[in-house]
C-alpha cells in the first residue's frame, strides 16, 4: 500500500466516522464554518472549562475531506489547553500553505498530518482548512455564541 492509498483510506474511514458528529451538551463555545465555494458547513462545539477543551463535537455536511480533517482535528485537540489547540491550528494552516520546511515540526499534528500534500490540490485546500480556520476563530474571538443560532 503507497502513501496514497493510505492517505485516501484514512480520509474515507474519517468521513464516515460519527463518533465526533454529534450534537454537544452544554457547549460553552458555538460558531458555524462555511465554505462558501462548495457549500462545506459545519458548527464546532466547544466545552471549555478551566482553559481545557474538554468536549468537542460538531455538525453539519460537506465533502469528504472537510468532513474527515474536522474528525481528524476533534481527536487531536480534544483534552488540550487552549492555547495548544489555537498553536495546532496555526500550525496545520502553515503546513497546508506549504510554510513549514521541518518535517519534525509535524509531528504534534498526528494524523491530521495526512493533509500535507493537499497543498498540491488547490481546490480542496478549503475543504481541509475549514475545521481549522473555525477552531482558530473560536479561539481568538473567544465566540460563546458564534453566528449560529441553534
Amino acid at each position: 500500500m503507497d502513501l496514497n492509498e493510505i492517505y485516501t483510506e484514512l480520509i474515507l474511514e474519517q468521513s464516515r466516522n460519527k463518533r465526533n458528529k454529534r450534537e454537544l451538551k452544554n457547549p460553552t463555545h458555538v460558531e458555524l464554518g462555511h465554505n462558501p465555494s462548495c457549500g462545506d458547513e459545519i458548527t464546532l462545539q466547544l466545552r471549555i472549562v478551566n482553559d481545557i477543551i474538554e468536549d468537542i463535537s460538531y455538525t453539519g455536511h460537506g465533502c469528504a475531506i472537510s468532513q474527515a480533517s474536522t474528525s481528524i482535528m476533534i481527536d487531536t485537540v480534544k483534552g488540550l489547553k487552549v492555547k495548544d489547540a489555537l498553536n495546532l491550528s496555526n500550525k496545520f494552516i502553515a503546513m497546508v500553505k506549504n510554510e513549514i520546511e521541518d518535517e519534525a515540526d509535524l509531528e504534534d499534528l498526528g494524523d491530521a498530518i495526512v493533509f500535507e500534500s493537499i497543498k498540491n490540490l488547490p481546490a480542496r485546500l478549503k475543504c481541509a482548512v475549514l475545521p481549522w480556520y473555525t477552531l482558530k476563530d473560536i479561539i481568538e474571538n473567544d465566540k460563546k455564541e458564534g453566528s449560529f443560532i441553534p
